[in-house]
C-alpha cells in the first residue's frame, strides 16, 4: 500500500508540474501582442490590427494550485500509511528471563 501511494503521490507532483507548465505556454501563446505581431495580415502599412481583451486565465491557474494541493494531501497520506506499515516500528527489546517470570534456582 505504501509503495502505490507513493507512486501516486509522485504523479501527482508529475502532472500537476506538467499542467502548470502547459497552462504557462497557453499563456504566452495567446498573449494578445505576441498574436498580432505573428499574424502578416496585421503587418501590412495600412491594416490596423487591434488586440482584444486579455483571455481570463483564473480558473486554470486555480485547476493548477488545486492540482498541488492534491499533491500534498497524497503526500500526506504517505505518512498516515508508513504509520501502517512495520517498517517505523522500534524493535521492542527483549526482556531477561527474570523479567518474564522464570525463577533463579
Amino acid at each position: 500500500d505504501f509503495c502505490v501511494t507513493v507512486s501516486f503521490a509522485f504523479f501527482w507532483l508529475v502532472a500537476a508540474a506538467a499542467w502548470g507548465k502547459g497552462l504557462s505556454d497557453v499563456k504566452a501563446a495567446t498573449r494578445p501582442s505576441g498574436l498580432l505581431a505573428s499574424m502578416a495580415v496585421c503587418q501590412g502599412e495600412e491594416v490596423v490590427c487591434g488586440a482584444g481583451t486579455t483571455p481570463a486565465m483564473g480558473l486554470a491557474n486555480i485547476s493548477v494550485l488545486f492540482g498541488f494541493l492534491n499533491f500534498l494531501l497524497w503526500a500526506g497520506n504517505c505518512w498516515f500509511v508508513l504509520k501502517e506499515t512495520p517498517w517505523p516500528a522500534q524493535p521492542s527489546p527483549r526482556d531477561s528471563a527474570a523479567e518474564q517470570g522464570a525463577i533463579d534456582k
